[in-house]
């Protein structure tokens, strides 16, 4: 889930974890007063799995040896 921020003008910048689909919060849950949100830029990508390396499309170097070879 992502993580927006918001900004109070009473309590300051906070930040909340929300689903996609929640609609932006109207009021700070701390004080009650009215919020706004703010477009971030600690945007954090991860990759997992396996195929994310250059190395992984590369021939070994047994492949790349034999192929000069027969040239």
């Amino acid at each position: 889930m992502p993580t927006y921020e918001y900004r109070c003008k009473h309590c300051g910048r906070f930040q909340v974890t929300q689903r996609i689909t929640e609609s932006a919060l109207e009021k700070c849950p701390t004080c009650g007063q009215p919020v706004e949100r703010l477009i971030s830029r600690n945007v954090a990508i991860v990759f997992k799995g396996s195929g994310f390396y250059c190395t992984d499309n590369r021939k070994t170097s047994t492949e790349s040896k034999s192929t000069v070879k027969s040239q």
